[in-house]
């Protein structure tokens, strides 16, 4: 990892992600400008602290007063994440990740910056050849199914910044995320939720049988690797798979979170009563991730039990979090 300090905008820091990226860029001595738009959350600790600029990556002249001539990275990570959300607001996904992705883009290009784009293992759908491999096909269902919309508008993001690269000549780089959970991630991912109800005296929800498959990555192995991609020479013109090698059942983890939090056990739920006849979900979620150990030298070190351990930690020592409202979403 480069020790040069760097100017660099964060899209979406005050997200999950977008925020354990401010604090590990703010540590490593970077000058942040965080572009978001709300307030910062409770809990987060930027150290020397961040430039907060409110603003919405679908407003290109917003946009523009922080992404200027004198930036170095932009790490792009707004988006409309969950599948909650994709159900609930279809046309805000495609907006935020396809349009608000171009104005990013354009201004990155202009300013002559390096761009790092946040993608997801949504975009490989639900192809049932797993590793998958970054260049591997991508299988998915129905337009008219609203799952899909999330990975149709990362995947055109992805298209769009391989364009820039090879017809604009854009410095960026593309990192794509498997099932990351951690600390301050709100809870409506199957991690979160599971955590939040267990520690609220609720039993865990399991959808189906639980049988299906993930590879969970504690956050602070996917921000190392993000700051890898966004310093390394090497990974210029590149895509990432960023994830676990560790294939675990939905089961498996929410029986470890009851563990660890002496919980109630978990009960079965169908998700199609919470989503609708249209919800479809994947068995197998499974990244090949030699490319990023070849190339960045970057692998997992976290492993689950130590994970969840860590964020259970941290869940009960901020009663702010437990008050959200649970959000129920699949993994």
């Amino acid at each position: 990892m480069g020790s040069n300090a760097a100017k660099v905008v964060v899209t979406g820091g005050l997200g999950f992600l977008g925020s354990h990226l401010v604090e590990a860029l703010v540590r490593r001595g970077d000058e942040v400008t965080v572009f978001d738009g709300g307030p910062p959350p409770p809990g987060l600790d930027g150290g020397a602290g961040p430039r907060y600029v409110g603003g919405d990556i679908r407003d290109p002249e917003a946009l523009a007063d922080v992404i200027t001539g004198d930036v170095d990275t932009v790490y792009h990570l707004a988006a409309v994440v969950g599948v909650d959300r994709y159900i609930d607001r279809p046309l805000d996904v495609i907006d935020i990740n396809l349009m608000g992705t171009r104005n990013v883009l354009e201004l990155t290009e202009r300013a002559g910056a390096r761009l790092v784009l946040a993608s997801t293992s949504e975009v490989f759908g639900k192809n049932p050849a797993v590793p998958w491999a970054e260049d591997d096909d991508r299988v998915l269902g129905s337009t008219a199914t609203d799952r899909w919309s999330y990975s149709s508008s990362k995947a055109l993001a992805e298209h769009l910044t391989f364009a820039y690269m090879r017809q604009r000549g854009l410095d960026a780089t593309i990192v794509r995320y498997f099932n990351v959970y951690g600390p301050r991630q709100r809870p409506g991912f199957v991690v979160s939720r599971s955590i939040h109800r267990a520690l609220r005296g609720l039993p865990p929800v399991l959808y189906d049988d639980g049988g299906q498959t993930r590879c969970f990555t504690f956050v602070d192995d996917a921000i190392a690797a993000t700051v890898e991609a966004g310093t390394a020479d090497v990974a210029l013109g590149e895509c990432f798979n960023i994830g676990s090698s560790v294939e675990t059942t939905v089961r498996e983890l929410i029986e470890l979170v009851v563990e660890l939090t002496d919980g109630d056990k978990a009960v079965a739920v169908d998700p199609r009563d919470g989503f609708g006849s249209a919800y479809q979900d994947l068995s197998r979620r499974v990244p090949d991730t030699s490319k990023a150990l070849a190339v960045l030298g970057w692998r997992t070190t976290t492993d689950l039990r130590d994970g969840l351990s860590r964020t259970i930690e941290w869940a009960r020592a901020n009663p702010w979090w437990l008050e959200q409202p649970d959000s129920g979403s699949a993994a």
